[in-house]
């Protein structure tokens, strides 16, 4: 089987989850367009929906594929999100932001009561950091964010090559909020959650691709088949 059909195996196992009448935030990438794709075909047989695309790409798919749309400005909150990722760690703290999306994914995200996560099980790993971490930032005083980025950096144990993403035409990569991204090529996050702070607070930084506690649940799909995992809620919660 290959990966394409694998990942949208993950895509049809979140669909279950749909229930008529659902506001949903429709993802970036290439499981999340299956994700739409299914839903499309739903939607033409009779399914109520509507959905907060993460990215352009997605909105143009979603209107190909029939999915009505809104945005955060007209509801006041998401049912459910269903989005992929990059890595995924055994805690469902994730790496996102590989097709640039990162931003307006953690955006609606945050704005969901659930987030489902549907990948295939090459992105479940032990430790965050063998995908590049993606860091939305300002083209402004780029000089002066990275190397607040690599004291934050420092302050959390990691290090690694930072590099600004170019397009395939080779020019800088722009993101639908007109900002740039710096990938990061850390190889290990031992802590994520402190890393994510971290960078939070620098000016300059827009946002990155550290997901902590915003995924609750994943649906990962191998020769195995699927496996669902959901996040375990800490005592008291």
């Amino acid at each position: 089987m290959d990966m394409d059909q694998l990942k949208r195996q993950a895509a049809a196992r979140a669909l279950e989850e749909v229930r008529d009448g659902m506001q949903l935030g429709l993802g970036t990438g290439s499981t999340a367009k299956h994700f739409v794709e299914l839903l499309g075909e739903r939607v033409r047989a009779g399914l109520k929906v509507i959905g907060v695309p993460t990215s352009e790409t997605t909105r143009a798919d979603a209107e190909r594929c029939g999915v009505p749309l809104t945005t955060l400005d007209d509801i006041d909150h998401l049912d459910l999100t269903i989005d992929g990722a990059d890595e995924i760690d055994p805690a469902l703290n994730l790496i996102k932001g590989g097709g640039g999306a990162l931003l307006r994914e953690k955006i609606v995200a945050a704005a969901s009561d659930r987030m489902i996560v549907i990948a295939d099980d090459t992105k479940w790993v032990p430790t965050l950091g063998r995908f590049p971490l993606p860091v939305e930032v300002i083209p402004f005083g780029l000089g002066a964010t990275r190397r607040a980025i690599e004291k934050a950096f420092a302050e959390c144990g990691v290090s690694g090559q930072m590099a600004v993403r170019k397009a395939k035409d080779g020019h800088v990569f722009v993101t639908d909020g007109g900002h740039w991204i710096v990938d990061a090529h850390l190889g290990r996050i031992e802590d994520p959650a402190s890393l994510a702070k971290a960078l939070s607070v620098i000016p300059g930084v827009v946002e990155h691709g550290l997901f902590i506690g915003l995924a609750s649940s994943a649906v990962l799909a191998g020769g195995e088949g699927i496996r669902v995992i959901e996040r375990r809620k800490p005592k008291g919660d």
